[in-house]
């Protein structure tokens, strides 16, 4: 198909799905032609997107220096909840409609990895795992481990991801707690969660989850202030966006003995983003951290989702049906 005999060109800025299958039956068997790159910055995006139609994005950034160079653009759908990496006012000002997924379709996934994290720092599986290979099998190479059933198990967030990790930690015997500003505190006790602030948050739990979105708010909420407070013996899991943990300031409180672990799906440097990423980050060095590679949401359905769902976004802003999960509110165009 070219050009001339299609309705426009999509492309597809980034993803590390394996192939683009799904997405070429949707976008061509709508009349689209389909353009899978690579990008890694902004400046490729801008050279291999200018004149495209819509964009496909998983981790590459689409700020406002690529949406001003974009001379068609309609459509900016992202593979994913966040869109953190989109300039979405700059894509407003331009009438460039950005989508993204709603919550759900990953949502059971991130809920059990959060818990699958806590349980293995908590329980120190993977010590317990690299010493048995070494040769020493003995349960004190865990120690000291401390019994859940009683603990405070915290949430930075409510949202409803949240909400599916907090019905599965109670099963544990924990105290859930929960600090969201944005969520009425009679709805967090409904659910059997005692609402706190961030202070007695971060001051009283003995696990702490974090699963709040990456907002100006949030980047760096957890620097070395606030891992200062936290109690010695504490777990802290990310399962959110790697840049609210501010790394070098994690890396000091897992040596200096701040806080007992941590359990992180992404890192401050966010791998995925870079091109040729080498694991170099001190973190990786200690003993007492997990680090996943931004794995929480996948499972096969999750991913057919997500993919199908961004490209069935970007063919409906283009054809004049409106998105069904919008961003931001821009006129729709046939």
């Amino acid at each position: 198909m070219t050009r001339t005999d299609s309705r426009g060109t999509i492309m597809i800025a980034d993803s590390d799905f394996g192939d683009v299958d799904i997405e070429r039956a949707i976008v061509e068997g709508a009349g689209f032609e389909l353009l899978a790159a690579q990008c890694k910055s902004e400046d490729e995006v801008i050279e291999k997107g200018r004149d495209v139609d819509g964009v496909l994005t998983q981790y590459t950034r689409i700020g406002a220096r690529a949406v001003d160079a974009f001379t068609r653009c309609r459509v900016i759908a992202r593979y994913g909840t966040g869109v953190d990496i989109v300039d979405v006012d700059a894509a407003t000002r331009r009438g460039i409609q950005v989508t993204n997924a709603p919550n759900d379709w990953c949502a059971e996934e991130v809920a059990d990895h959060a818990v699958a994290l806590w349980l293995a720092a908590a329980r120190k599986i993977c010590v317990y795992d690299r010493a048995t290979r070494q040769g020493a099998w003995q349960w004190q190479s865990g120690e000291p481990i401390r019994r859940l059933r009683g603990g405070v198990f915290g949430l930075m967030s409510f949202g409803a991801i949240a909400q599916l990790v907090a019905e599965r930690a109670r099963a544990f015997g924990v105290e859930v707690w929960a600090h969201d500003p944005f969520v009425d505190e009679a709805e967090i006790r409904s659910r059997k969660v005692r609402p706190v602030s961030f202070d007695q948050l971060v001051e009283g739990a003995d696990y702490l989850v974090i699963q709040a979105p990456l907002t100006p708010g949030t980047h760096h909420a957890f620097d070395r202030t606030t891992l200062r407070r936290m109690k010695p013996t504490a777990v802290l899991v990310n399962t959110a966006r790697g840049p609210i943990v501010e790394d070098a300031a994690l890396h000091e409180a897992l040596t200096e003995g701040w806080i007992a672990g941590a359990a992180l799906d992404d890192l401050e440097e966010e791998p995925a983003k870079q091109r040729d990423w080498r694991p170099g980050n001190p973190l990786f060095t200690l003993p007492n951290v997990i680090i996943t590679p931004h794995a929480a949401y996948y499972s096969e359905q999750a991913v057919t989702t997500v993919r199908r769902y961004a490209a069935e976004e970007a063919v409906r802003v283009l054809t004049g049906q409106g998105a069904r999960s919008p961003v931001n509110d821009v006129p729709a165009r046939g």
